[in-house]
């Protein structure tokens, strides 16, 4: 007999915990960035994930959600990031061609290539904002990113 209430038990104890809803895990996808029209394939491409409004413009790369370092060969990048969340995203790149990690400027203006997902051109009257650089995640996605030399 207390062989047989050991195991309903037992029984019981197991269905119970099959029974518990466990939260799922969160979906997260990945992105691709092609990045393309480097000048050449000295130094690497540094490629920074923002996912904040007002994140964009940041020159110094201090504001980003996410960055990764991307060799290139024959003037083209793909870098890849995974892990993400469904949300709003921009990416800016900087073609770091003496890997110190920060922008080069001439006198006023940037002497190496700069991208920000939408943009093919940079201007007084285009100047980088997340909200125009931004695009939504909810699968797995490619961007491709234009360099841009001042």
């Amino acid at each position: 007999m207390k062989k047989i209430v050991s195991k309903i038990l037992i029984a019981f104890v197991v269905l119970s915990f099959l029974s518990f809803n466990y939260p799922d895990e969160p979906e997260t996808y990945s992105l691709s960035v092609k990045i393309v029209g480097f000048r050449n394939s000295e130094g690497h491409v540094q490629c920074a994930l923002y996912n904040k409004d007002g994140s964009l413009p940041d020159e110094d790369f201090e504001k980003y959600y996410k960055m990764q370092i991307g060799e290139i060969n024959n003037e083209v990048s793909i870098v890849s990031f995974e892990g993400l969340p469904k949300g709003t995203y921009a990416i800016n790149i900087l073609h770091d061609e003496n890997k110190n990690g920060k922008v080069d400027k001439g006198f006023i203006l940037p002497i190496e290539g700069l991208g920000f997902s939408n943009y093919t051109a940079l201007g007084l009257a285009n100047r980088p904002s997340f909200g125009r650089a931004s695009f939504e995640i909810n699968s797995d996605k490619e961007i491709t990113v234009q360099v841009i030399y001042m």
